[in-house]
Parts: structure tokens; C-alpha cells; sequence
């Protein structure tokens, strides 16, 4: 079967890996690195790759089947290669974007499943090199849902859609048009964006939690408690009421990722139900000025 390739960038591009990505899980229940909210919520700032020319292999029904994404990191570039399962394009694939990269002078890393030795063989020739550490995936059946936790007092849980004239609590770590572009994406709701504020309504722990209705898929991404006040319960009670509103939205599964090292976020995700499924590695290349 021929493909046509294209060239994609903005919101065209963004639209394009999303149903790629929901094509992939729809083929593989838990295979794969990415959900397409991970592509959604890294829009949720300006990036100098968002006018890039990202090339995508469309088949003869139009539906994208393949893409080479560079994402920029500010100094590092990342590039994921994403291939249906059913269609044997990784290798012109990677080459694509790895052509893209030619003239980057920066590090260039590429996340790799660590059962995927055809991929780590084609970085490794390519110059690339694990990094010591690995990254873990954890999946959730809707049946395994936690309660929700108490929440200590002089705490309370609050979504977007019920603070909409706030400033987004995600502002001080994304930037001041992270409310702006996190509404430019098909995934994003508000009711699913949970914040935990103090007494004084100062925003204080955060998680956002994505339900794709297409694969019914949940994803939460990111979650975060300030340094102090932590270790009060506060990231599991935000992980647990969105893990039930997912369920409730629809969805049948919910994913995770955590870095293997972190012990704290590693025990309240297996504490709260997840059962891990896939680790990861970190191939870098980091090309010097000549």
C-alpha cells in the first residue's frame, strides 16, 4: 500500500497526531508510549517546533498512519516516532525525522519502550545512547477505582469550570497562555483541570486528568504539590477524585507515568491502584558545535 506524505504544523499538526495517536491505541489497548492528551498537554505553551513542518504518512482514506514529531524543549529536542501498529513504516520513518534533526545543534533525546530492541538497535547505530534510569507506565481498570480520600483541613478541591475567573494555577510553571492554548485542544475540560487551594485560596497542589472518548482512555497528567505542603494527603486526594471523575466521564481505562527513582510519586500511584505495565529509557544524542 502506497502513503502520501504531508507536512503539518500549528493546529493542523496538532489535530493530525491526535487521531494518529487514538488510531494506535484503538489497534493496542495498552501498547505504545503516548495517548494524544500527552501531545494536547504539550501545547500548552508556545514552543519555536509548533511551525515546524512535522512530516505524517496519511493512508488512502486520508487518516494519518505514521508521523516523526519534533518537540522542543527548550535546548533539547525530542523526536517521537509514531507508526500504527498494523503498518511497517518505523524504519523510513525514523530516518525522516532524524533527517530533521541534521542541522540541530542540541541535545536530541528519544523516549524508547525497553522491549522495543529494533528501535534501540536503529538509535544506537545512529549514534544514540541509553541514559542510566527508567521512566514507568502504569494502567488502572475503571472496576479498580480508589475511594476518594479525606482532605485535610483547611483545604478544599476546586475544577476550572468552577474558578473561571482565576488566573490559571498553572501560570507561574507554563507561562501566561496556558489557559488560552489548553482551550485550543479537543481533549481539555475544566472540570477535569482539579486544583487544591490553602485557606487564603492560594493554589497549593494540582492534577489534570484527560478522557479521550474516542479509545475511552483516561490519562492524568501532570500532578504536582508544593514542596510545603506536602506529605499531607494532599496529591491523593486530587489523584483519587479525578480517577472517579474519569470513571464517571466514561472511561474504561486510565494511565500513568512516573520516573522508577521517585518513591514517593511510585508508592501513591501503586498505592492508589495502578499496576505498572512498561518501562522506558532515554536515548540522547548531544551534538557539539563544530
Amino acid at each position: 500500500m502506497g502513503f502520501d506524505l504531508r507536512t503539518l504544523s500549528g493546529l493542523a499538526y496538532l489535530d493530525a497526531v491526535t487521531t494518529l495517536l487514538q488510531r494506535a491505541r484503538s489497534e493496542q489497548p495498552t501498547a505504545g508510549l503516548w495517548e494524544a492528551a500527552d501531545f494536547q498537554w504539550w501545547w500548552r505553551k508556545p514552543r519555536d517546533t509548533d511551525s515546524w513542518n512535522q512530516p505524517f504518512w496519511f493512508d488512502t482514506s486520508d487518516s494519518p498512519v505514521a508521523a516523526a514529531v519534533v518537540t522542543d524543549w527548550g535546548g533539547t529536542f525530542a523526536l517521537d516516532v509514531i507508526v500504527l501498529p498494523s503498518v511497517d513504516l518505523v524504519r523510513e520513518v525514523s530516518r525522516r525525522g532524524l533527517a530533521i534533526l541534521d542541522g540541530v545543534v542540541s541535545t536530541v533525546e528519544i523516549l524508547v519502550d525497553d522491549q522495543d530492541t529494533f528501535m534501540a538497535s536503529l538509535l544506537t547505530d545512529a549514534g544514540f545512547a541509553p541514559r542510566p534510569g527508567q521512566d514507568a507506565t502504569a494502567w488502572m481498570s475503571a472496576e479498580a477505582r480508589p475511594d476518594v480520600s479525606s482532605l485535610s483541613t483547611g483545604y478544599s478541591l476546586a475544577s476550572r469550570a468552577g474558578l473561571p475567573d482565576s488566573p490559571h494555577h498553572m501560570v507561574g510553571r507554563n507561562g501566561a497562555q496556558v489557559a488560552e492554548r489548553l482551550g485550543q485542544t479537543s481533549l481539555y475540560r475544566k472540570d477535569l483541570d482539579l486544583v487544591i487551594v490553602d485557606s487564603t485560596g492560594e493554589p497549593v497542589a494540582y492534577g489534570l486528568f484527560w478522557y479521550d472518548p474516542s479509545t475511552n482512555v483516561g490519562l492524568v497528567e501532570p500532578m504536582r504539590t508544593e514542596e510545603s505542603h506536602q506529605r499531607r494527603g494532599l496529591a491523593r486526594h486530587i489523584l483519587t477524585s479525578g480517577i472517579n471523575r474519569l470513571v464517571d466521564a466514561g472511561a474504561t481505562r486510565i494511565k500513568i507515568a512516573y520516573q522508577q527513582g521517585n518513591a514517593a510519586s511510585r508508592s501513591l500511584y501503586l498505592g492508589a491502584g495502578f499496576v505498572p505495565a512498561m518501562t522506558t529509557s532515554l536515548y540522547v544524542l548531544q551534538r557539539q558545535e563544530s
